[in-house]
């Protein structure tokens, strides 16, 4: 019989997920303020702008279980079905492009059961509606992400360096209100009629203000490095892209 069954009950929603720290004074990325779209197709005229198809594309953001009882936790993958992203690439100076992607956090999809064996290992098991549920609950809810306040996570270049097809980009990451700048290290496979991304990068949930969660004297707790892959796929703003 899990050890779960005799929890306190006020302790099993958070149990898979964060809490956030102290309320900290920064403040709220305006998300809505910008036209994305906009700003991406004036930059048309003096060059090549790809829009980024987020159903052609694959993010995966994994979260990781710890603590001596982390057994009875869960790892998490969470994808992210819809996103709008832009790359404007206006020279072939890899350090002239720049690009944008916004995620709205209520567009998360939490432990997919094909995204989780894909995964494999400890990732691979299902999990009821119920715990899933419950886990998006605690992710981006008051212990969490705070999504209602913070809805969009933003990550925007501000520096390219290195040369095609080998890019690493200073990238201005926005989550929960907190920016912080980073380096992302990115394979670009590009032509007239497509360009393809991938890459991967790891933060830290305390660097954007977020605790997290442990409970039971830190037998069980949630590891504070979560990590993200991506595969995104963009054609030219106004294209379609071929299967």
């Amino acid at each position: 019989m899990s050890l779960l069954r005799f929890l306190p009950a006020a302790l099993l929603p958070a149990l898979v997920a964060c809490q956030t720290a102290a309320p900290q004074p920064v403040a709220a990325v305006p998300e809505a303020a910008a036209d994305l779209r906009a700003e991406y197709q004036a930059l048309v005229q003096s060059g090549t702008v790809y829009a980024v198809d987020a159903a052609a594309s694959k993010v995966r953001i994994y979260v990781f279980r710890a603590g001596a009882a982390a057994r009875l936790g869960h790892n998490h993958v969470l994808t992210v079905p819809r996103f709008e992203g832009y790359v404007a690439v206006p020279s072939d100076q890899a350090a002239d492009a720049r690009f944008e992607l916004r995620v709205p956090l209520s567009e998360l999809v939490v432990d997919d059961s094909s995204a989780r064996r894909e995964t494999g290992g400890s990732f691979s098991g299902e999990r009821s509606a119920d715990d899933i549920a419950g886990t998006r609950r605690n992710m981006l809810g008051e212990r969490g992400l705070q999504a209602d306040q913070f809805p969009v996570m933003r990550l925007r270049s501000v520096a390219i360096e290195g040369d095609w097809p080998v890019l690493v980009a200073q990238v201005e990451l926005t989550l929960h209100g907190v920016t912080r700048t980073q380096a992302v290290m990115l394979h670009v496979e590009r032509d007239a009629a497509r360009l393809k991304v991938d890459g991967a990068f790891t933060l830290r949930q305390s660097d954007f203000g977020v605790t997290p969660f442990s409970a039971l004297g830190g037998l069980m707790k949630v590891q504070d490095a979560v990590a993200i892959s991506f595969n995104l796929t963009a054609a030219p703003a106004g294209l379609p892209i071929s299967p």
